[in-house]
């Protein structure tokens, strides 16, 4: 009697610990980007909506946008982040920044929203096209970021360098926002889904507007590099500026590495598409992300664990 009760409690313990440890939530971090980007705030978002399943215990941290993360990524330096998918271009296929040193190991997860150039500018600098760029201070993003990379493209395309500038600075969201106020800059890079936070400060207290591109750049853009396309920011998105601005925009998506496990990637994916509106409630970008979009313009292989999720839900065939 007392050896049977010994081993009912042996294997009620092991059912028990087997139990806990099946329960037990998998730990995952995203990189996201300055606290004045858009990044930021929807990743905070989307990373309390993925823990609210219980299978992911997901933390959103700061980043240095999409250069930095992706090399984070590729160093697994953390699980996931947030990048444009013209950088994971450049990443996956070794071209300007990443040049002579692909970043192979990369893999999607999911596209997320729209993000759009916004060139801020001066009302007073005579700024009326990209080519009047020339011989104005501008901000031109942090070094090395997702931001100066769209700018060499382009610039690239325009025919302008740095050295056509009096002066390219190379400043984060909340950096440029301050030299406008400074009257230290006549125009300024801002690449993020709108309305941008350090964008909307500004336009509070400086009269500024954004630069409108013409159809015929925009097409010669969109040929040299597919992923930007031509797209628009509402008027009246921010104070002062009331009519609508053409501009390019390109996707911000999430990236993961390729030894991050199926099961992870998969939970992920399905906690984070379950609780939508969690997201949407604390941004408006939020909004905008849909299962339906989750594939568009992706510019890297797909994880197995997302594409398991996709082909469930009948997006892949």
């Amino acid at each position: 009697m007392k050896k049977v009760i010994i081993v009912t409690l042996v294997a009620l313990l092991a059912a028990l610990s087997f139990t806990a440890v099946a329960s037990a939530a998998t730990y995952m971090s995203v990189a996201t980007g300055g606290t004045s980007g858009t990044y930021y705030a929807v990743g905070g978002a989307l990373a309390a909506a993925v823990t609210k399943d219980g299978k992911i215990q997901c933390t959103a941290e700061t980043g240095n946008a999409s250069v930095a993360n992706s090399n984070l990524i590729a160093t697994k330096g953390i699980e996931i982040a947030f990048v444009q998918n013209d950088i994971t271009y450049w990443a996956v296929n070794g071209e300007l920044m990443f040049q002579g040193k692909p970043l192979k190991n990369i893999r999607a997860v999911a596209s997320l929203y729209p993000e759009h150039v916004q060139v801020v500018i001066a009302k007073d600098s005579g700024i009326k096209s990209i080519a009047d760029l020339k011989g104005k201070r501008v901000g031109v993003g942090a070094p090395g970021s997702g931001v100066e990379g769209d700018v060499q493209a382009i610039f690239g395309v325009a025919g302008l360098t740095y050295k056509d500038l009096k002066k390219a600075d190379f400043l984060d969201f909340g950096a440029t926002a301050s030299r406008f106020k400074d009257n230290q800059i006549d125009a300024g890079f801002v690449v993020a889904g709108f309305p941008t936070a350090a964008v909307m400060d500004l336009t509070t207290t400086k009269d500024v507007g954004l630069l409108n591109f013409d159809k015929e750049f925009l097409d010669k853009l969109h040929k040299k590099y597919p992923f930007f396309v031509a797209s628009k920011i509402p008027g009246k998105t921010y104070k002062g500026i009331d009519k609508d601005t053409v501009t390019p925009a390109v996707m911000a998506i999430l990236i993961t590495h390729a030894d991050v496990p199926e099961q992870q990637i998969y939970d992920f994916v399905s906690s984070m598409f379950n609780n939508l509106e969690d997201i949407a409630a604390v941004h408006a970008k939020g909004k905008e992300i849909t299962l339906k979009g989750a594939l568009d313009g992706l510019t890297a292989p797909l994880h197995p664990g997302a594409e398991r999720f996709y082909k469930e839900k009948g997006l892949i065939k």
